[in-house]
């Protein structure tokens, strides 16, 4: 490995220019909109990250901004090189990944970036003691090693079909972030990535700021500073947008609409694979009962959803692959029929009583809904949903709160959840729904337990034939048909309103996690001021 030289003075002036940036990030109200200037961009995001380290799960899915990963997604989410000089040669029937670094890239602090740095990066990510919750992802990788400085080499434990979309995973730096604990120490909020903007300051609840890396390989962004100020209601994010404080926002689509005969602005709408669905919990008494579930899932109307609470700008979902997704299982879409909710209650014993509720051997069909306080969407869809249910006699009461709120109560209460993610149904399906991560944080919430899906997920997950895995996947999609652990509601489009200010503006298929990365500004670095 080569002999990193770090340049003292360049560390210095980041470290002081992160001090300084924390300290003046005290009001988010003094962000300020760019004005058209087209060198400055606001944007208003309704979360956070936790962490800003990759060793950490940040930036896992791409687009993280401060980093790179081996590949990058371009817009029609096709695997491009980044760190990597070109695709990876792939060898021993699938087991082995073998990726030739591109030349002369250096961290934001000066130090060379070299496959050293690959193989920090991933093996921290393994290591028992690191606390990242989507570690999981990368149980098929056996190791990965430096053949020289430019060429790293993954080995697998099995033939993983879906392993080159993990590589867009971020590069950390070894010489910033080894030393110290991985878990709580300075790397989290102080990063040092490859990437196209450098972290200025981070005020947390409030906004986060970033400068264009001038020494970028891909070449340095004309929008020279970049400002993510958090906005955790609907709102106002609406309203700091129309003052002219933010540059652009995510917005429910009702409120992105109002701003659609705004001359300056423009309304873009992102499709995605990002789901709402609710959660029912298996030990809950009613919420897990089979026929309960079956028949929710029949008598929510997934279509006047998306036409109300989405004003059409998303589609119906019966599960976490999308209906246009090459992976989707024709014939497992669920028909509203109240009628057919009603017979599987009746024929099941859950008898309608004198208030209109059901009940089932002295038990009412009652139970409890959270949603995330300030989150529009997933109120409407909530309320939506308590609606649908109780023309069948099951009585869901919908409440609101923090996650530190929502959390603790997953066991035995529904969530208004989301999730998902374009690049493969591996990413989405097994966290999801395989039994051994229940309640795995936000892992199969529903703690659903079906051992035919679970024997399913291993062969999509362990094949590396295209056909097999697709019919383990549609095993799967009918599975969850006849024994629903949660009810698929919608795929939403992301919607966002961005100052018409910009020239390079486009969207991808995008995931559910967006905000810093994801968003029209996903190739911000590529944007140029409208002449």
């Amino acid at each position: 490995m080569r002999v990193r030289a770090m340049r003292a003075a360049a560390v210095a002036a980041v470290a002081g220019s992160v001090l300084a940036g924390a300290g003046a990030c005290s009001a988010p109200a003094g962000d300020g909109g760019s004005g058209g200037a087209g060198d400055a961009l606001v944007v208003g995001i309704a979360q956070e990250p936790e962490t800003l380290s990759p060793l950490l799960g940040y930036g896992k899915d791409g687009n993280s901004k401060i980093f790179d990963g081996l590949l990058r997604h371009d817009a029609e989410m096709r695997l491009q090189p980044a760190l990597a000089a070109e695709l990876p040669e792939v060898g021993d029937g699938g087991l082995t990944y073998t990726y030739t670094l591109r030349d002369g890239v250096a961290f934001s602090d000066g130090s060379p970036f070299d496959a050293g740095d690959v193989v920090f990066t991933y093996e921290t990510i393994l290591d028992e003691r690191t606390n990242n919750p989507s570690k999981g992802e990368l149980d098929a990788l056996e190791s990965v090693t430096a053949e020289d400085e430019d060429t790293v080499v993954f080995r697998l434990k099995y033939p993983y079909a879906a392993f080159a979309e993990r590589t867009v995973l971020p590069i950390a730096s070894e010489e910033a972030a080894k030393g110290q604990d991985v878990n709580t120490g300075p790397y989290n909020t102080e990063p040092v990535g490859t990437g196209p903007y450098v972290l200025t300051g981070w005020s947390k609840g409030e906004k986060l700021t970033f400068e264009a890396n001038p020494d970028y390989w891909g070449g340095a962004p004309e929008v020279k500073k970049l400002t993510m100020a958090v906005i955790k209601d609907d709102d106002v994010r609406a309203t700091r947008l129309r003052s002219g404080d933010l540059d652009a926002a995510i917005l429910p689509p009702a409120l992105a609409d109002t701003f659609a005969e705004d001359g300056d602005k423009r309304v873009i709408r992102a499709r995605t694979a990002d789901f709402r669905a609710v959660t029912l919990p298996t030990a809950h008494p009613v919420a897990g009962d089979r026929a309960v579930r079956r028949a929710l899932d029949v008598a929510v109307d997934r279509g006047a959803i998306v036409d109300s609470v989405l004003n059409g700008a998303g589609r119906a979902a019966y599960g976490p692959v999308p209906a246009d997704s090459p992976w989707f299982a024709e014939g497992t879409e669920r028909r509203h029929d109240p009628e057919r909710a009603e017979k599987i209650l009746d024929e099941a014993g859950w008898k309608p009583g004198g208030d209109g509720v059901r009940r089932k051997d002295g038990r009412r069909a009652a139970f409890t809904l959270w949603y995330p306080s300030g989150d529009r969407l997933r109120q409407e869809h909530a309320l939506a949903y308590a609606s649908d249910a109780k023309k069948i006699g099951i009585d869901i009461t919908v409440e609101s709160g923090t996650w530190e709120v929502i959390e603790p109560r997953m066991k035995d209460d529904a969530v208004l959840s989301g999730g998902g993610s374009p690049a493969d149904p591996d990413f989405d399906l097994y966290p999801l729904l395989h039994s051994s991560l229940a309640l795995d944080g936000f892992n199969n919430m529903a703690a659903y337990d079906n051992p035919a899906v679970d024997r399913a997920l291993e062969e999509g997950r362990r094949s590396g034939d295209r056909d097999t895995r697709a019919e383990a996947y549609a095993t799967v999609q009918r599975e969850l048909a006849e024994d629903p652990g949660y009810t698929f509601l919608t795929h939403i489009d992301h919607v966002y309103v961005v100052k018409d200010a910009w020239e390079g503006v486009t969207t991808q298929v995008e995931p559910h996690d967006h905000g810093l990365g994801a968003g029209p500004w996903w190739n911000v670095e590529d944007w140029r001021p409208r002449r």
